[in-house]
């Protein structure tokens, strides 16, 4: 192996020894070599390393890990064969505790710069560190295969099993594998909790036994069964959604009483399974799609109202201030003016989820620099083997805001 020691250019194919640095925004290391950052999968802070360039494109370097020279006493093995081709798991290598460090440590950094000080719990770890996802998009390949797309090299990648899909949907998958020429695109979803299977879009091939193109499935969570259509958002993680559905109703503190806002509430998740503590709840959510299976979902619960909106467009319209809140947003955070609404309604304890740590530290500046008092920031392990982080973060009113 050439190993250079003082590369001029960092091309494509080079290796050179790097000393690796904190974790980036993709869970990949930074590492700065000549007075060049890259960005090299596989690593660990601390740890020196042989690294290959993979890709060089507007400046920004990709490498990846060939040979480890000082390994982290956290370093393992990956037990995934498609670990380095793949891309999709960034952490593999890593401990699983060490891996809820890390997302912890970037939560803290997160907030250094509009919320320092704010208290940054331990991570909420997954109950299952593998085979926890319940929701599969695939990418279709030659000849029908089905894989995934390496992030670096924009190779595609036929695999055969993945470790992070619940095995319900290993098995669907190895049927279809080499049978989907007729789509560029696969989403299986699976029902942990009940065994129900929805394959997107319906195909074709005469050869596929099983059923494909239906409009819904069912999941259960928490003993309460949930219609999700295709369209509608659902949480990958069905065994830590229910912990996260638990961990919100405790940071609430809710005691039988009041009112109860679910902003953004999707298929009724948080509306539904929080309903038996509070009097009242109110569910809002701007999808038709996903706000038909959230009042199908609340069957037997008159204590659920559902408006069809948008969150920014309906909190203004609320006759009186809610007790408790969810504030649940799509990836890219709440609108402005949905922000500049929950100022105005001084609710006395809130919740906020985030799956975007960037959107999520947006908003709350907003909000603190409003009514509310960040109280702490809960990080939870939705997405294990991975670089993505869930959070909740509990918000009060400050003293004087109570009107």
């Amino acid at each position: 192996m050439s190993v250079s020691a003082s590369p001029l250019h960092l091309e494509p194919g080079q290796r050179l020894r790097a000393r690796l640095g904190e974790m980036g925004a993709l869970g990949e290391c930074q590492a700065w070599v000549e007075g060049q950052v890259l960005w090299v999968f596989g690593g660990i802070p601390g740890e020196e390393a042989v690294v290959e360039v993979v890709r060089r494109r507007r400046g920004y370097v990709s490498a990846r890990v060939v040979e480890v020279v000082e390994p982290s006493p956290h370093r393992v093995t990956p037990p995934c064969p498609y670990f380095w081709p793949c891309t999709g798991c960034q952490w593999q290598h890593i401990a699983y505790p060490h891996q809820l460090r890390l997302k912890r440590e970037r939560v803290v950094q997160a907030l250094q710069t509009a919320l320092a000080g704010t208290p940054v719990r331990e991570t909420l770890p997954s109950p299952l560190e593998f085979g926890y996802r319940n929701h599969a998009r695939f990418t279709i390949g030659p000849q029908g295969k089905v894989g995934f797309v390496n992030r670096m090299t924009r190779e595609f990648v036929e695999v055969h099993t993945c470790l992070l899909m619940h095995p319900g949907i290993n098995s669907v998958l190895a049927h279809l594998q080499g049978r989907c020429a007729e789509t560029t695109q696969l989403s299986i979803r699976y029902g942990v909790n009940t065994g129900q299977v929805l394959i997107q879009p319906a195909l074709q091939e005469p050869s596929i036994t099983l059923p494909t193109g239906q409009k819904a499935y069912e999941e259960v969570l928490l003993g309460r069964r949930f219609r999700v259509a295709s369209s509608s958002f659902f949480q990958v993680n069905t065994l830590q959604a229910e912990q996260m559905v638990l961990a919100v109703r405790d940071a609430l503190a809710l005691n039988g009483r009041g009112v109860l806002v679910d902003a953004y509430a999707g298929v009724g998740t948080f509306a539904i399974l929080l309903a038996p503590y509070v009097e009242r709840v109110i569910a809002i959510e701007e999808s038709a799609s996903a706000i038909e299976d959230a009042r199908l979902n609340a069957y037997g619960l008159a204590t659920i109202e559902f408006r069809q909106g948008k969150v920014e467009e309906v909190l203004p319209t609320l006759q009186e201030r809610p007790d408790a809140m969810v504030v649940d947003p799509p990836r890219q955070g709440c609108h402005p003016r949905a922000l500049d609404a929950l100022n105005h309604l001084r609710v006395p304890r809130m919740v906020y989820v985030s799956c975007d740590l960037d959107a999520l530290v947006r908003d709350l500046a907003v909000l603190a620099r409003g009514a509310y008092r960040v109280e702490w920031v809960q990080p939870v392990d939705m997405f294990p083997q991975t670089h993505h982080i869930e959070c909740l973060a509990l918000l009060t009113l400050r003293s004087g805001e109570t009107h």
